[in-house]
């Protein structure tokens, strides 16, 4: 006969704890094949597809589109059918791992050499004699009306309920349950044999929480319009007042930022410079015809190559504090971050070892890695590991920021937009392409003066490239 095997959340990498459900690749019903991938979801770095270990037919999937699962949760079960001349009767079946076609070849954490661990199926008669027969005191079972989905059926509140087992497999529906004050007793599972489903639940909280919002706008209503709403906190909130979850991308962001803003005690310095020589030498570089022509240039690769240029004076920057040690740890490499704005949200990927690489091959990196977070298919380690960043909010057309740092960094410069102002030049007013700088530093690893001395560096770079010459 088939076993059914559960395939749960494998880790995936990077520290990371969760993902949310993105969009799911298979339906209950599909035959899948070993590896193949049954679920997209989004992790707070990127966007992976999950491979399945076992071939088989799907036969339950755990969570809803936008539903956040812990690293372990199961994620889906799959009937993997036993090789033929097996007895069925079961001790033995399931036992070899390669039976149950598990590949060993899933996500970074995850084996799949040894077999899942074997569960009590609960029969489907005794299922119905312990959840849906259970002894009525004083009120008969009431069940919800039939769709053509499957819906839950609940009994009476006041119905005494049979001490049976419950047939529910997954830890994270017994939480949500248990979060909700749902008793998991009083439900009718809509899975194979009975099984009580995510949805089984998701269901029986949105029916109690209409019962309970109509019960509320029929107590408030006279009321209403005379008090307005507030929100938990205090602040006066509309009605309406729409609520998005702070998860994915967005919640790593938020996460990452709070951290920075409480752990590292950050000062901004800025300046002004005038790039327009900067601006006539990339327009040289890219004009280059003949053996000397390549790829074209970046106004983002020429300041990031600056940028290394300036750590290799001031190695205070490129540095961590390890706070339980009380220590400045100063890194011997440069791994140079640049934020990039994707529909996802803000990411920041990394380009390794940028202070062995020059202008033309930094500008190369960051056009593969902006390329794939465009898209999304950015992985986690291509957004970890920084230890410097680049944040060019010129593009969005302002002209200055107080950027925070991306922690555990010790330091960020902003780059405002290039655009042209009156500047005195050589003694006279001009009209020069003038660009606001600004360094934003962690204070524990250097002084005002370190910052400072970093930041004119950068600023003589850009005024006069030639500057660079001594270092390359």
């Amino acid at each position: 006969m088939a076993q059914v095997l559960e395939f749960k959340l494998p880790d995936l990498g990077e520290g990371l704890t969760e993902a949310e459900i993105v969009r799911w690749l298979v339906e209950v019903g599909d035959v899948v094949a070993i590896d193949q991938p049954v679920v997209e979801v989004e992790t707070a770095k990127a966007m992976v597809e999950v491979p399945c270990p076992y071939g088989g037919v799907v036969t339950a999937r755990f969570g809803e589109e936008g539903t956040e699962l812990p690293v372990g949760a199961p994620l889906l079960t799959v009937a993997v059918g036993a090789p033929e001349g097996s007895s069925g009767s079961g001790e033995d079946s399931g036992s070899d791992p390669e039976s149950a076609g598990g590949s060993g070849n899933v996500l970074v954490g995850y084996g799949t050499g040894a077999p899942a661990a074997r569960r009590r199926r609960i029969r489907p008669d005794r299922l119905d004699r312990s959840v849906t027969e259970a002894p009525v005191s004083g009120a008969p079972v009431v069940k919800a009306p039939v769709a053509e989905a499957p819906v839950v059926k609940v009994l009476v509140a006041d119905a005494s309920v049979s001490e049976g087992p419950v047939p529910v497999v997954s830890p994270l529906v017994r939480r949500l349950a248990r979060q909700h004050d749902i008793d998991l007793r009083r439900l009718a599972g809509s899975g194979p044999d009975g099984l009580i489903l995510r949805a089984d639940v998701d269901r029986a909280i949105r029916t109690a929480e209409e019962t309970a919002t109509a019960t509320a706008r029929a107590a408030q209503a006279p009321v209403q319009a005379q008090v307005p709403a507030a929100a938990p906190n205090g602040v006066a909130a509309a009605v309406d007042a729409e609520r998005i979850p702070l998860r994915g991308v967005r919640g790593a962001v938020a996460d990452k930022l709070s951290r920075s803003r409480t752990e590292i005690p950050d000062a901004t310095c800025w300046v002004d410079a005038d790039a327009t020589e900067l601006m006539a030498v990339r327009t040289a570089m890219n004009a280059a015809t003949g053996p000397s022509a390549g790829p074209k240039v970046s106004v983002l690769a020429l300041l990031a190559r600056i940028c290394t240029a300036a750590l290799a004076r001031f190695p205070e920057l490129n540095s961590t504090v390890d706070t339980e040690a009380r220590e400045i740890v100063r890194l011997s490499g440069v791994h140079l971050g640049f934020a990039a704005q994707t529909e996802r949200g803000l990411v920041v990927p990394v380009v390794r070892d940028a202070h062995t690489r020059n202008a033309e091959s930094i500008g190369a990196e960051i056009a593969r890695l902006t390329e794939l977070a465009r898209t999304g298919k950015l992985s986690p380690a291509q957004l970890t590991g920084g230890t410097f960043t680049l944040n060019n909010y010129g593009v969005f057309g302002v002209d200055g920021s107080t950027p925070i740092i991306n922690h555990p960094e010790a330091a960020m410069l902003g780059v405002g937009r290039i655009m042209p102002k009156p500047w005195v030049h050589q003694g006279e007013l001009a009209v020069r392409q003038v660009v606001q700088l600004s360094l934003t530093f962690d204070h524990r690893v250097c002084d005002g003066g370190t910052a400072g001395g970093f930041l004119r560096y950068v600023a003589d770079c850009v005024e006069q490239p030639a500057v660079l010459l001594r270092t390359l």
